[in-house]
């Protein structure tokens, strides 16, 4: 444990980290507790395990600072909880219009624009294809590959960390971290594909239902948990960030990203429970979106 070597100061930066991880996490409770009295089952869930990102997020991180040896563990761990999180945005946003019925029909003449990022927005190119069966099907294996396939890399690293040949961070060409680490960013990268795409054809109409804050809180976690972390461990592997004992550079950038995704998600607990305060309608709202009120309007 670290804290044993702690001053005064940083004795008392823990302490607030750790209080913030702990409201975050009461926030937390406190808002299932309002979606199970407000929300039927078949939205319930989805909506929860959304919600548990950031949460979870700063209690994997909260665990690692105090216990620097963790966080391998802590690091995986929030990295697969999220990949659940990303295919279950995707199915919410299924589920807000109706179901998979309800969006067919309500699309049955519509294009799917796949240019789009992370994987295509240069390549505007690229055909519109057709809202079928097939697919929604497909948009939803992209996201599911990634919660079937990052936790057996998870099992991978730790196999190989266990029998010495897996180096936290590690950007040697001969260490296994490299390549675990390249495979499991293309599939992150075709995990979040889909929901691009998804959230283009139906911001419209999910404006009453405040799809593009909750995708924007979507995409910071995204890019706070991975993008973020990612720049702050290259940096302290190039020795940007340097070593202060008993830290080496790498464990200071780790601890680094820990305090710092504490306070970011500690801000999108808040920010969520503000989003997703609402009263949960099926299918009403959905004949309100602005696209549909300016057609009222010119029909006189």
């Amino acid at each position: 444990s670290l804290s044993a070597g702690l001053d005064l100061p940083g004795r008392f930066l823990f302490a607030i980290l750790t209080l913030m991880m702990l409201i975050a996490n009461l926030v937390f409770i406190e808002e299932v507790v309002y979606l199970y009295r407000k929300i039927h089952s078949s939205k319930r869930s989805i909506i929860i395990w959304i919600n548990a990102a950031a949460p979870v997020i700063a209690t994997t991180s909260c665990i690692g600072m105090w216990i620097p040896r963790s966080t391998m563990f802590t690091d995986f761990t929030a990295a697969v909880f999220f990949a659940i999180v990303i295919h279950k945005f995707l199915m919410m946003m299924i589920k807000e219009c109706g179901g998979q019925k309800q969006l067919l029909r309500r699309f049955e003449n519509g294009r799917f624009k796949i240019s789009t990022g992370p994987c295509c927005c240069c390549c505007l190119c690229l055909p519109r294809v057709r809202i079928t069966r097939r697919t929604l099907f497909l948009l939803k294996l992209g996201t599911f590959q990634f919660v079937f396939l990052r936790p057996v890399f998870m099992f991978l690293s730790i196999v190989l960390w266990t029998n010495g040949n897996y180096t936290l961070y590690s950007l040697s060409p001969k260490g296994a971290a490299i390549w675990i680490s390249c495979f499991v960013g293309v599939l992150t990268i075709i995990a979040l594909w889909p929901v691009g795409i998804m959230f283009l054809q139906v911001r419209t109409l999910l404006t009453c239902k405040k799809i593009i804050p909750k995708f924007a809180l979507y995409q910071f976690i995204v890019i706070l948990n991975n993008l973020q972390t990612s720049i702050i461990n290259i940096l302290a592997r190039q020795r940007v960030i340097p070593c202060a004992p008993p830290l080496s550079s790498s464990a200071r950038g780790a601890y680094i990203t820990q305090q710092l995704l504490i306070m970011e998600m500690f801000l999108i607990t808040l920010i969520s429970r503000v989003v997703y305060r609402r009263r949960y309608d099926d299918l009403e709202p959905l004949e309100c979106t602005d696209e549909e009120v300016g057609d009222k309007k010119q029909t006189p």
